[in-house]
């Protein structure tokens, strides 16, 4: 079990507030292929006014993130379609995107919560899909 502080929590759900999905699938157009299910993804206005990419990415439960009852923490809002190795680099992109977006925001204490975050997920969507 991952044990999270107050600033972590708020750090990680600041990052998510921030329409990080939209700038990813915005950013890397390949990830389309992943969330299928979202439907029409296939301009920026079209990504930026769907309501299941807005949906996907709320935290619901840090308690459970790293349980078996990973979709009941986290919003995943469809069946993502991953290989296993591409959980890593999906993550490696959202990273991307936020340190360019927050600037001298995204410093080395929240890149630290993010990461951390990062492995959590990561490692339950590993084990769900596996």
């Amino acid at each position: 079990m991952v044990e999270w502080t107050a600033e972590e929590r708020a750090a990680i759900q600041v990052y998510l507030q921030n329409s990080t999905t939209n700038r990813c699938l915005v950013v890397y157009p390949w990830t389309w292929r992943y969330f299928g299910g979202f439907g029409n993804l296939y301009n920026s206005e079209a990504i930026m006014a769907n309501p299941k990419v807005a949906a996907h990415g709320t935290v619901n439960s840090y308690a459970s993130l790293s349980d078996s009852g990973y979709h009941a923490a986290y919003n995943v809002g469809a069946v993502l379609y991953f290989s296993q190795l591409l959980f890593q680099l999906l993550g490696d992109c959202l990273t991307v995107v936020i340190a360019t977006r927050m600037r001298t925001e995204f410093t080395p204490d929240i890149q630290a919560a993010w990461q951390k975050f990062l492995s959590v997920v990561v490692s339950a969507l590993r084990r769900q899909y596996h």
